[in-house]
């Protein structure tokens, strides 16, 4: 079942900035200009590095029309669109069609903990709702829910669902979807530290938030990588390991806002529950940017 291809390399799970509670437009289409000048594949809005959960629907689907705007085709824009409830999840995946997006990203159904045929229902469900190529998204850290292999194996025959952002921190499960289902399922690694890993195992890119400071960084890594210079993918990985650990040193994406205040953006407000990042892990952040040369 030959299936299209959503990117190959290196997308940026985007960072949603706010002002005065609102969310900033004219930040959000200079954080776009910045990814695309930077070479990034594909850019993801509305998703968890967007602050997701605290968007209204009206902000959700017009963050999505206006950065297809603002991108105009230059790269593949990917919505966040995954609910705990299905049928909003089909209605947003629709509206998200409608606004211009490209691709849709969604999120396993979160504290309803659904058996396997639920969970696979779900998804099929909301593939159902578009003809968009769909993304699912596994993080059982947020979730508490965990794609098993049988569930993977379900949903790859389906054709609008066509990879996974595979962020369970789980090296051996990504290897088995890529074995299983990898001519079906395109796999994408959702953890910054596990980038080259996961290509090493075929996998076709990162779905990054380093990649929110550093898209020229990252889509190199990945580039490297698929050119046959492994060694150097390799040592990409190692020279950011410290500066990712410090930006997942809490909460996602709250260190990674406040990187990007340093570097110019206006990035620093967050919408509770989350809040300013605690002045121990931003000194070492601080730290591992000024040993970049950032």
């Amino acid at each position: 079942m030959k299936k299209k291809q959503i990117f190959h390399g290196a997308a940026t799970a985007l960072v949603t900035p706010f002002k005065n509670g609102a969310v900033n437009y004219d930040e959000l289409k200079r954080l776009i200009e910045y990814q695309i000048a930077g070479g990034i594949n594909a850019v993801a809005v509305c998703a968890t590095t967007g602050e997701a959960p605290t968007l209204e629907d009206c902000e959700h689907q017009r963050i999505i029309s206006f950065s297809a705007e603002v991108i105009r085709g230059r790269v593949p824009l990917i919505a966040g669109t995954g609910s705990n409830n299905t049928a909003h999840a089909m209605m947003m995946s629709r509206q998200a069609k409608a606004n211009g997006a490209d691709a849709l990203l969604v999120v396993t159904p979160y504290y309803n903990r659904a058996t396997d045929k639920g969970l696979a229902d779900s998804f099929l469900m909301i593939a159902e709702s578009t003809d968009l190529p769909m993304i699912v998204y596994n993080v059982p850290s947020r979730t508490s829910v965990n794609i098993p292999l049988e569930v993977y194996r379900t949903l790859s025959m389906h054709p609008n669902i066509v990879a996974v952002k595979e962020a369970s921190g789980n090296i051996a499960a990504a290897a088995s979807v890529i074995a299983e289902c990898g001519d079906r399922l395109d796999v994408y690694s959702g953890n910054d530290d596990m980038t080259v890993p996961i290509l090493s195992l075929g996998g076709k890119g990162v779905i990054s938030v380093l990649s929110n400071m550093l898209p020229s960084a990252v889509c190199r890594m990945c580039s490297e990588w698929f050119a046959g210079r492994h060694r150097e993918a390799a040592a990409l990985q190692l020279k950011y390991m410290p500066l990712i650990r410090a930006l997942f040193s809490q909460v996602n994406p709250v260190p990674i806002k406040a990187a990007l205040c340093e570097l110019g953006f206006d990035t620093a407000e967050l919408r509770l529950p989350l809040c300013a990042m605690d002045e121990k892990p931003k000194r070492e952040l601080l730290r591992q940017m000024k040993r970049l040369g950032l």
